[in-house]
């Protein structure tokens, strides 16, 4: 089969490399535009909500923001609904959390008007996973290395993919997109390079970030007020940090971290001691009857990555980079699986509007549009990072007055409610970032700047 067309006609085949977050929502987007989407993934998929080899991020905590589940909502109906029936569990943003900010332990809570759901990384990739296997013509294959992205001899078209199924036996496979959703994007930069091709520019943030988590059962005193616990830093004078999270099966999710010299340890005892040097004991306290389950588990991440793919002059027509692929947040901000899910939902909804071929243009259409989602959540995190001294990256030159009009946001918002809503919104990536910089609210954070200097 050709092209689809004004008419509506399916494409033939699409292959996405990768079957985490990113390449699933992927799959989502193009089931109805493809006779056949082809998942391809090295690991060997669970069979149920367990975690895997190739995410070795996997039992750490995952934040599922309201936006990132809605977008998720958008590409597979009902996909919350087999969310909280297999565990995870519902909260009301501003309400069940307790947020302990500098200045502020724990912030105002509120009922905010929108909620989320909590869990494990393997049970919402095994939801997804259950979902997509219901869509016609998706098919995942497991154990499946990809070896290389194919294309004209120009560069300019890809054709497919080179793979290496089980057992080592190499296989061709054509397709007329290919979705790099393998996280370090590396077969689509191979492909640039290997057709002479420009890399695309990069915007870094080196953090020297260390987290390490750990799962308790609840006990029976534990708290009822809230569900969710975060501990945010009193950057730059301490990076000690954590969240807990009420997951399926009566458990906590606990992640702690912390930059330099200040990165949690690995063993129990440790993990608990670090707990007692937060600014508040209130994970202390919280965790000092529950029962662990297995030993902590600990992860690095050297820094933050932007890919601006969008400022190339030319893509090769039938790729497209996802996710990760794009741009590598830090993850204590918990922002990377939405963020996925959005990009795929405008992904689906360009190839949706027709006006001949959806292929045709479609890279030069798709990826300024993921960097428009991505600026909000950049931002929203890169800005906090670089108040640190030894974050390396360039900094704007207005980065205190950006930090200080945060602040008083901040202050603002624990004592109007509207406010506090509007901040969880853009946090939640409901809303743009734009939208706390409107005049009439600028003019009174300004009022507190002033009142604060």
């Amino acid at each position: 089969m050709g092209n689809a067309s004004e008419s509506g006609a399916r494409m033939h085949r699409a292959v996405v490399i990768g079957a985490g977050v990113g390449g699933l929502c992927a799959a989502a987007a193009l089931a109805a535009h493809f006779d056949e989407v082809v998942v391809l993934d090295r690991d060997r998929l669970p069979d149920g909500p367990h975690n895997r080899a190739g995410i070795p991020q996997g039992r750490h905590g995952h934040a599922l923001l309201t936006g990132g589940l809605r977008a998720m909502e958008q590409l597979l109906p009902g996909f919350g609904e087999r969310l909280s029936s297999g565990g995870a569990v519902h909260y009301t943003v501003g309400l069940d959390g307790h947020i302990e900010r500098p200045g502020f332990d724990p912030y105002p809570r509120r009922d905010l008007g929108f909620s989320g759901l909590s869990m494990t990384r393997a049970l919402l990739e095994w939801t997804l996973r259950s979902c997509l296997q219901a869509l016609h013509g998706v098919l995942l294959r497991q154990d499946t290395r990809v070896l290389e992205i194919l294309a004209s001899d120009d560069g300019g078209t890809v054709t497919g993919v080179r793979c290496e199924a089980p057992g080592g036996t190499h296989a061709m496979l054509d397709a007329a997109l290919v979705v790099d959703a393998s996280g370090r994007g590396t077969p689509c930069l191979a492909l640039l390079e290997r057709t002479g091709q420009p890399a695309p520019p990069e915007t870094l943030i080196g953090l020297d970030i260390g987290y390490t988590s750990a799962m308790f059962t609840r006990p029976a005193n534990a708290p009822t007020d809230w569900k969710i616990l975060m501990h945010i830093p009193q950057a730059p004078k301490s990076s000690r940090g954590g969240f807990m999270f009420c997951i399926e099966g009566d458990r906590w999710l606990v992640s702690l971290g912390g930059r330099g010299e200040e990165k949690p340890p690995g063993d129990m005892d440790g993990f608990l001691a670090f707990t007692k040097t937060l600014r508040t004991p209130t994970m202390h306290d919280a965790l000092r009857d529950a029962r662990p389950e297995g030993e902590p588990v600990r992860m690095a991440f050297p820094g933050s990555a932007w890919r601006h793919f969008s400022r190339l002059d030319h893509f090769p027509r039938g790729l497209l980079p996802i996710g990760d692929a794009i741009c590598r947040f830090n993850p204590l901000y918990g922002q990377g699986m939405s963020v996925v899910a959005r990009e795929a939902c405008v992904l689906r909804e360009l190839l949706t509007a027709g006006g001949g071929d959806p292929l045709d243009g479609l890279a030069a259409r798709f990826l300024p549009a993921a960097d428009a989602i991505i600026e909000t959540p950049w931002a929203m995190s890169a800005m906090p990072d670089l108040m640190y001294p030894q974050t390396v990256g360039e900094r704007p030159a207005d980065l205190m007055n950006i930090l200080q009009y945060s602040a008083a946001l901040t202050r603002l918002g624990a004592t109007d409610p509207a406010v506090h809503k509007l901040m969880s919104e853009v946090q939640h990536l409901l809303k743009p970032r734009s939208a706390l910089r409107e005049p009439a609210l600028a003019a009174r954070v300004m009022e507190m700047m002033k009142a604060a200097a």
